[in-house]
């Protein structure tokens, strides 16, 4: 089979795509999926180049097995003995190893039936930013109907997934986007959509009950402006640069708001099944819709990842496998 494998710790240019043996079993839970669509999130970015701490079971010095690829749909090709409710031949979404590769590993309480509504290439597009935002929106924001709420990064792939789930869950949705993107947000569900290149969200008069930031471009100063007393700044992403430094400022900034304000919380995603149907139920009803910028086949691994990290992509990148 072929897979994208990470020679070593680095960057793009250290990906190789390669033969290599079909992947195995950690244990009895697990089964395989023939990878038919995957996607690029900026898990995939970080992953090569971890920090040490990080790197766990990965290899301390390289890479141990440098399989990359985390989103996936496609179908079950064999189930560990101790996996109920999947079967060979299942269709399934969600997480697994090596999703950048023609076969992957994934635990059965990271995958789920895709919608049928859905093809797998809008599937692909799904788990770990839909799961983000509706985490992020649901679990600790605890939005709900007549809430007041702005998306930070609204045209990228969590940001797109959560002015739809916003919606959903019955608030008044606004965004911030670039200018090229204003028309696809306000498509998306948002009834003030700002152009953070003409127009600055913080300065507005608006104050929000929930701000979801992905950007992390304004001071905690700026963000009390536009917050509602006992508001909540909710930080699912820190822009550019590497996972050490991202973790260090979202660190300093939280503990920062302790003595300052406003209030405010960070959060890592995990997928979990129940999450994966829940996204089912409103992919399949309408309520929420993928959105997917650019399609690149398995070869061109690198290509999507580089689209990435450039930072303006609109939704999601989807890699035919």
């Amino acid at each position: 089979m072929r897979a994208w494998i990470l020679r070593r710790y680095g960057s793009v240019d250290d990906l190789e795509l390669r033969d290599v043996p079909m992947p195995t079993f950690r244990d009895e839970h697990e089964l395989l999926v023939r990878v038919r669509h995957s996607s690029v999130n900026p898990a995939d970015r970080h992953n090569l180049r971890p920090p040490v701490f990080l790197r766990g079971g990965q290899g301390f010095l390289r890479p141990k097995e440098g399989r990359i690829g985390l989103d996936l749909a496609g179908r079950v090709e064999g189930v560990g003995t101790a996996v109920r409710g999947i079967q060979v031949g299942d269709e399934v979404f969600g997480v697994g190893r090596g999703a950048f590769g023609e076969f992957a590993v994934a635990d059965e309480t990271q995958v789920a039936t895709p919608p049928a509504r859905l093809s797998s290439e809008q599937a692909a597009a799904v788990p770990i930013a839909a799961t983000t935002a509706l985490q992020a929106l649901r679990d600790h924001a605890n939005v709900g109907p007549g809430q007041r709420v702005l998306v930070n990064g609204a045209a990228g792939g969590v940001g797109t997934f959560a002015v739809q789930i916003a919606r959903a869950l019955g608030a008044e949705v606004s965004a911030v986007c670039s200018t090229r993107n204003v028309a696809l947000v306000q498509s998306l569900g948002a009834i003030r959509v700002f152009d953070y290149t003409r127009e600055d969200f913080t300065r507005s008069g608006e104050r929000y009950d929930v701000i979801l930031d992905m950007q992390v471009n304004h001071s905690l100063r700026a963000f009390r402006r536009a917050l509602k007393p006992g508001g909540l700044l909710l930080v699912v992403g820190a822009g550019q640069g590497s996972i050490t430094r991202i973790l260090l400022g979202l660190i300093g900034r939280t503990i920062a708001s302790k003595f300052v304000g406003p209030r405010t919380k960070f959060f890592i995603a995990k997928v979990r099944r129940d999450d994966l149907v829940v996204l089912a139920e409103m992919l399949q009803d309408g309520r929420v819709t993928p959105v997917i910028d650019h399609r690149y086949p398995l070869d061109h691994v690198p290509d999507a990842l580089r689209e990435l990290i450039g930072g303006h992509a609109r939704g999601k990148i989807v890699v035919t496998v």
